[in-house]
């Protein structure tokens, strides 16, 4: 259990360490956000109820290098989030780093973003019996929307969503877990309204992630189609 809290510590320190760096490149960089938000969170897992509870994300986004504006061409953007429960039990921890080029054209921007995103599930229980789940990554590669309107622009909107890919599993440190499933389909889909306060900026979030697998022996009782919606809102700051 300690081990496993120090690299739940580490992950988090590390991916913590890339935000703030983040936020510490020099202004050259022309753009970047980095906002912290809290909601509610609905995890469901096969045939198991659903159960909600408390969510805290943070994350950041900056242009690393910004396009010529008379040559056009792409934007190079980096960034990462992490979404931490309150109650691990239940619900998966996510950290995630993505880059990628961005397109601007007046006010709607256009990105695409590499991601790479580990997720910490929890332990199945069915009538007091325990199912250790495996860690995923994933590959995901969403198209990013925001666009910008209203009275000096400061209202914006912003879409996001891909398909999943089929995960890479990662030891969970239990001497029995659940065998590793075969993937069948996935998606994720995200969308946002807020609005700009010079240097900071309020939003209001929903996602929603599926994942679902073969119904076979490597997948008992469905223990890992696992269905998740949260909404969230927060604030952060645009430098």
């Amino acid at each position: 259990m300690e081990e496993f809290q120090g690299m739940m510590r580490g992950k988090t320190q590390g991916v913590l360490l890339c935000l703030v760096i983040l936020v510490a490149i020099p202004a050259y960089c022309q753009r970047g956000t980095f906002g912290i938000d809290v909601g509610q969170s609905s995890d469901k897992f096969g045939s198991l109820p659903a159960v909600s509870g408390l969510v805290v994300g943070i994350d950041g986004e900056i242009t690393v290098l910004k396009a010529n504006k008379k040559e056009g061409g792409a934007s190079i953007v980096a960034g990462g989030e992490i979404r931490l429960p309150s109650d691990t039990g239940n619900h998966a921890k996510e950290f995630a780093i993505f880059g990628g080029p961005g397109f601007q054209y007046r006010n709607l921007s256009i990105e695409v973003h590499a991601q790479i995103r580990k997720i910490y599930l929890p332990t199945g229980n069915v009538d007091n019996q325990f199912f250790v789940r495996n860690k995923m990554e994933v590959l995901e590669i969403p198209l990013v929307l925001r666009y910008r309107f209203g009275p000096g622009k400061k209202l914006f909107v912003e879409a996001q969503g891909a398909p999943e890919f089929s995960p890479r599993w990662r030891s969970a440190g239990s001497l029995s877990p659940l065998p590793n499933p075969d993937f069948d389909h996935g998606y994720f889909v995200r969308g946002g309204l807020g609005y700009i306060f010079g240097k900071w900026y309020a939003k209001g979030t929903y996602e929603s992630r599926y994942f679902k697998f073969n119904a076979n022996q490597f997948n008992p009782n469905n223990l890992y189609n696992w269905r998740t919606n949260a909404i969230t809102g927060g604030a952060g700051f645009v430098f």
